[in-house]
């Protein structure tokens, strides 16, 4: 059972869940917008958010943390650049899902993340 269980599983094992949140994380940094499923988007957004509230804090030990999260060094070094001066005024909430159209094959609820 669940009970006070507050992760989304997605049907993975952790290994494989960590490394999804992983590569979507970077994607989404990178494109600035990406289409997966409804689920997905919204576990997305709490990962988003903390890597650029990191790029916010702009410390070494932040810097360090995200390039232990993010795959692409060059990323982490565009993504501390143009971050502050992106979302200097901004609190939160840096992320924004649109829902689509059901996936053809399984029905499954799609979904559009993109940065605000």
């Amino acid at each position: 059972m669940r009970h006070r269980c507050r992760v989304k599983q997605l049907s993975k094992p952790a290994d494989q869940r960590r490394a999804l949140l992983r590569s979507l994380t970077t994607e989404l940094i990178r494109h600035g917008r990406i289409t997966t499923t409804l689920i997905r988007a919204k576990v997305l957004r709490a990962e988003v958010d903390k890597m650029i509230t990191l790029a916010k804090d702009g410390s070494l030990s932040a810097r360090r943390q995200a390039l232990g999260y993010i795959y692409d060094k060059e990323l982490v070094r565009a993504l501390f650049e143009q971050v502050p001066t992106r979302y200097a005024n901004r609190q939160g909430g840096y992320t924004r899902i649109l829902h689509t159209v059901p996936r053809r094959g399984d029905n499954a609820q799609m979904a559009i993340i993109e940065l605000v």
